[in-house]
């Protein structure tokens, strides 16, 4: 097979959770090589998501290290099996690579959470309040890269009304809803629009109030993406600089405990709708 120039954050994970099953059994990279009767190089081209590997591979090595979860297994095979082009791969050399890899992310999870303290839930947004986001990126982006991401950010939200629609939960900082992105007029169609979306059965929005106080994240925007086994699951932090992407078993309980508390702190889902209609009605 041939290799990638640049793996996707997915196919990076793949080959990170077989280096996982490989240094859990004690086994070096000449013995998995030995396995697939491949050179050693092939091995570690494939724990770095430079080389696909195909799905019966992937269960040669996990059997000969001894991994018995056959959920997991199975989850990782899927991983490797050859997939359509997604629809975000149209934009490769047109967007970051991060903005891609999260769009991929989100279309493979079996639920998604968010925590925004700065901006609205991104798979939220009106047209015009995405705008208004990324005109002020510093450095100033060119309108077309500037358009190009307001149909990425569009796109990205057929997750939440596709056919086998994923359940989402958004939890967002009174401080969010009450930034002027864009003026009152966008603003006040942006939390329209939550109050209407949030509606749907497979979405839950709740409003953190300022009155909450403190809240653990130091405002990072926050999202956990579960997988199809929880070994899989993954979160995400924006940054100044991209995307990061954490998977590590540590990560992962820090951050669901930051969920938990958003669950135990958050105004229920009935009582947000309501605050926000408060707010939109003020503007």
């Amino acid at each position: 097979m041939p290799t990638r120039p640049t793996p996707s954050q997915r196919q990076q994970r793949l080959g990170a959770e077989l280096r996982k099953l490989r240094t859990a059994a004690g086994a070096t990279t000449d013995y998995a090589a030995g396995l697939l009767g491949l050179d050693r190089t092939k091995i570690s081209n494939m724990e770095s998501g430079v080389r696909p590997i195909a799905p019966e591979r992937v269960r040669t090595l996990a059997s000969n290290y001894e991994c018995d979860d056959a959920a997991y297994v199975e989850a990782l095979a899927a991983m490797a099996g050859r997939r359509e082009r997604g629809w975000w791969d149209k934009y490769r050399g047109e967007l970051p690579q991060g903005l891609l890899d999260i769009a991929e992310l989100e279309w493979y999870a079996q639920a998604l959470s968010t925590v925004q303290s700065v901006h609205v839930p991104g798979l939220l947004h009106t047209e015009d309040y995405a705008r208004s986001v990324f005109d002020a990126v510093l450095p100033k982006l060119p309108r077309l890269e500037v358009e190009l991401r307001v149909v990425h950010r569009r796109l990205r939200q057929q997750v939440l009304t596709r056919e086998e629609s994923l359940t989402y939960v958004g939890y967002v900082h009174e401080a969010a809803l009450r930034m002027l992105f864009g003026g009152r007029a966008v603003m006040r169609e942006q939390l329209v629009h939550l109050c209407e979306v949030s509606e749907q059965d497979n979405i839950t929005l709740r409003v953190l109030p300022n009155e909450a106080g403190a809240f653990p994240g130091a405002g990072h925007a926050l999202l956990y993406a579960h997988g199809v086994v929880p070994q899989l699951d993954t979160v995400q932090l924006d940054s100044a600089h991209g995307p990061e992407f954490m998977h590590s078993e540590a990560q992962l309980r820090k951050y669901q405990s930051h969920l938990d508390w958003m669950d135990r702190a958050a105004l229920p889902a009935a009582a947000s709708r309501d605050f926000i209609r408060v707010i939109a009605h003020e503007l």
